[in-house]
């Protein structure tokens, strides 16, 4: 485990209130060119439900997000912070919803749209996990796969990792490609969980999994076209982002993400992942659309 960085995750998770619905979140000392959208995700998702919590008055059920729909506007600046401005577009009886913007430099960089609810019963059924997928504790952790390329990966490979992250397709990079991907297997599958423990409070573990799910979402469409990160042709991008909450689960206890993509046209593709609990039950369904140009030599 890496507990010291998950703290750092769990860190950068808590927003400095600075006004009555204005945070302010920091990046992570890393080189990079620009913020991790996964990061920006979680931290505006943080924003907007903590203005749900102060909304309930006493008695009242507490809500939890069902949903969250999310664009990505501009490139994130990593040195410098990022102001999310929340808008209580409302709070009823049933749902509670809200519009966050993130600032950087006098202009947005990211929008969310996320919607609250109180627990109800209602009707219930999911789709099927995957049958025969590998146990996580019998896959490579990211070090262990990924110590052949370290030299050529380096900060990367070397930098904390407070999500385990254990692939049972390959990455879209060098590692055993051509052995282990069919031509056109338009898939990627990986376990991952939070690599330590969480508090208890369930608004973080779904942080933690929106951040998670930016990690590898767009990976199927590079299979499905052979394509390797290494080739340094190709531009990819998150365009946008949305999540629907099925059903409780913890973001420290391992999470099969399951994950195709329909379409790619027009450069752009599209990914979708189902996130199913160790015990088979769906979680979180997530889609996203990401630029992906291939520049041609």
């Amino acid at each position: 485990m890496d507990q010291p960085a998950l703290d750092d995750l769990i860190e950068l998770l808590d927003l400095e209130r600075i006004e009555v619905n204005i945070f302010r979140g920091q990046s992570p000392d890393e080189n990079r060119q620009r913020v991790f959208g996964g990061q920006v995700a979680g931290q505006a998702l943080v924003a907007a439900g903590r203005t749900v919590q102060e909304a309930v008055r006493p008695g009242e059920p507490d809500r939890h997000v069902h949903s969250l729909h999310a664009y990505f506007l501009r490139p994130g600046d990593p040195t410098t912070p990022i102001i999310y401005e929340v808008d209580r577009i409302r709070d009823g009886k049933s749902f509670t919803t809200r519009r966050v913007n993130a600032i950087q430099h006098g202009r947005a960089i990211f929008t969310l749209s996320a919607s609250f609810q109180i627990d109800e019963p209602g009707l219930d059924h999911a789709l099927a996990m995957p049958e025969a997928v590998p146990d996580p504790d019998g896959l490579d952790d990211f070090k262990t796969r990924m110590a052949p390329y370290a030299e050529q990966m380096g900060d990367w490979f070397t930098r904390p990792r407070p999500i385990d992250l254990r692939f049972v397709t390959p990455p879209p990079t060098g590692v055993a490609r051509d052995d282990d991907v069919e031509p056109g297997q338009a898939v990627q599958r990986v376990w991952f969980r939070a690599d330590g423990k969480l508090p208890d409070d369930p608004l973080l573990h779904v942080c933690v999994a929106a951040y998670a799910s930016d990690m590898t979402l767009l990976d199927s469409i590079f299979n499905a076209h052979r394509l390797k990160w290494e080739d340094g042709n190709i531009m990819g991008a998150s365009l946008d982002h949305a999540m629907w909450f099925h059903r409780p689960f913890r973001a420290d206890e391992w999470l099969l993400y399951d994950q195709d993509t329909p379409s790619a046209s027009g450069g752009r593709g599209l990914g979708r992942g189902s996130i199913f609990t160790a015990a088979g039950d769906l979680a979180v369904t997530v889609v996203q659309e990401g630029l992906i140009r291939v520049v041609r030599r």
